[in-house]
């Protein structure tokens, strides 16, 4: 399973752009996924999740900005961001919890992470 992400790019503040993360391989499904950041000299954070049945989690410091959503059909998440601000320079990963296989009754998991793609916001 891979998990591609693209979008990233400069953009000036007050601008926006839009994150896509694809998931690629062999799984059955894919349960939460999610969209974390990390800036230079600080640690990796989470920036929004989004469950399989849709129920989205937006951390604060974005709320209202970014907004996560999926496509299923097409096994990929989005972050949409937008009145983005030098602050939100960062690295962007997403994350995936693949069900890769069954056991039994029990749902085999693997969680996985994309490449990253670097968003800058800068005038």
């Amino acid at each position: 399973v891979q998990l591609q992400a693209s979008g990233g790019g400069t953009v000036q503040p007050g601008g926006s752009l839009r994150l896509s993360c694809t998931a690629s391989g062999s799984f059955m499904s894919l349960n939460t996924m999610t969209w974390h950041r990390q800036s230079p000299g600080k640690d990796r954070e989470l920036v929004a999740s989004i469950t399989r049945e849709g129920s989205t989690n937006v951390r604060g410091f974005v709320l209202g900005r970014f907004t996560i959503s999926r496509d299923d059909a097409k096994s990929t998440v989005y972050l949409q961001m937008s009145s983005l601000q030098p602050e939100d320079t960062a690295v962007y990963y997403c994350n995936a919890d693949v069900v890769v296989g069954h056991k039994g009754w029990t749902r085999i998991e693997r969680t996985y992470w994309g490449q990253g793609t670097l968003v800058t916001v800068s005038s």
